[in-house]
């Protein structure tokens, strides 16, 4: 694991969003031969070429972060996983001992009411929810988005829009897919001008996509399933590409691996993943990727070191420190690519 760590200032870690979603700033990088530029993000224009396939994330993540009480008056936090099905769902809570087996909680004045049923490892419990009427209407009345914690500061109003891409349309995600955010309508219809198709498909991000590691041995590491859905549109759009299939963002890249064939053929349909991407994975469909700038010592710095070298990534992103980019969530992307359409696999 120390092999993908790094120092950064936290005056570097984005706060706020930029005033303008396409007012990031990308850092180029050419995972053929490690040639950086830096560009504004609007650049990504002419950076894909006519014939390559852009692929979204359409999740939407939901306001799933809730502020209540015990019975005994004390504060408790929730944030609500993944559903199981029925009323039941995946949380991660605090204080911890306030999500003992049988305990309860209530949210939204009494609207929602959360019973523990099971404690699993790693801190995430099994709840059972009683609320009023339908569950995301309400959430969106009493939840907050669930920002990461790096963001030190209160939920603002502007989060509610902005913690979203403009494209989200299916609700099911605890964190945004943030290499997307970027991206305006006006943007997106000139990579259509410029002869680039663009595609969606869904990974909810859950737990999979932004638990810790623990391990200090990456193989000792064992990533968490999300769900996720291929529509047959996108594979065939992936399928008769002229040129390359880019990746928006970590998720996609996962998902896209995941459905492909050693032929690189994308494979329509639904399901789960678990699959965790470190160097030594050999790409079968994903060529060129956008993405953000990663927490240190995480599954999703080791999935862009395995797409362009670790070597590569580390200097990539030493320069972007020393040039002043921001990081993480609402923070500057990068554009990793070379100008082959077929896949190759890190040194």
């Amino acid at each position: 694991m120390s092999d993908f760590d790094y120092e950064l200032p936290p005056e570097r870690i984005a706060q706020h969003p930029a005033d303008r979603r396409d007012a990031s700033r990308l850092l180029e990088l050419d995972r053929r031969t490690g040639r950086i530029a830096h560009h504004r993000f609007p650049a990504i224009i002419e950076l894909l070429t006519p014939g390559d396939v852009l692929v979204l994330n359409d999740t939407r993540v939901i306001p799933a972060r809730l502020i209540g009480t015990r019975p005994t008056g004390g504060r408790v936090e929730l944030l609500l996983l993944e559903h199981l099905g029925g009323n039941r769902w995946t949380a991660l809570g605090r204080p911890g001992r306030a999500l003992r087996a049988g305990s309860t909680a209530e949210f939204g004045a009494g609207r929602l009411v959360a019973t523990v049923l099971a404690r699993e490892p790693e801190g995430v419990s099994t709840v059972e929810l009683e609320h009023e009427g339908e569950l995301l209407p309400l959430l969106e009345r009493i939840g907050l988005p669930p920002l990461p914690p790096y963001i030190q500061r209160e939920v603002e109003e502007e989060d509610r829009e902005r913690y979203q891409t403009i494209y989200a349309t299916r609700p099911g995600a605890v964190a945004a897919p943030t290499a997307g955010l970027h991206f305006t309508d006006e943007l997106l219809d000139d990579v259509r001008d410029r002869g680039v198709a663009v595609g969606t498909m869904t990974l909810h991000v859950g737990l999979g996509t932004f638990l810790p590691v623990r391990a200090e041995r990456v193989e000792d590491h064992t990533m968490h399933e999300e769900r996720y859905h291929v529509p047959a549109e996108l594979a065939e759009l992936a399928n008769r590409r002229s040129g390359r299939l880019v990746a928006v963002g970590t998720t996609v890249t996962r998902t896209l691996e995941a459905v492909a064939d050693v032929d690189g053929r994308i494979h329509p349909g639904s399901g789960r993943t678990s699959l965790f991407i470190y160097p030594g994975h050999r790409f079968r469909a994903v060529e060129a990727m956008v993405t953000n700038f990663h927490l240190p010592r995480s599954t999703l710095i080791m999935m862009v070191a395995a797409f362009a070298g670790a070597e590569r990534i580390m200097a990539a992103y030493r320069e972007a420190l020393d040039e002043g980019y921001r990081f993480y969530s609402y923070g500057d992307a990068m554009f990793i690519h070379s100008r082959e359409a077929k896949p190759w696999s890190s040194p």
